[in-house]
């Protein structure tokens, strides 16, 4: 696979990697887990919200009167 990158995107990343101690390689591999995570995490924050608010709706409710 080949990246294609500005270059102001490649001076980020090579300055990303540096501050690591990592190749630019294993900065992009990271900055990837690092984004499917946040983005997992949001997903599963949202699903129990909305499990939260479906099981406790009688509640919240009479709590807002």
């Amino acid at each position: 696979m080949n990246l294609r990158l500005t270059p102001e995107q490649d001076a980020t990343l090579t300055e990303l990697a540096r501050a690591e101690g990592v190749s630019k390689q294993e900065a992009v591999v990271r900055a990837i887990h690092e984004a499917a995570s946040r983005r997992m995490h949001r997903a599963d924050v949202a699903a129990g919200s909305a499990w939260g608010r479906e099981r406790y709706a009688d509640v919240l409710r009479r709590l807002g009167e």
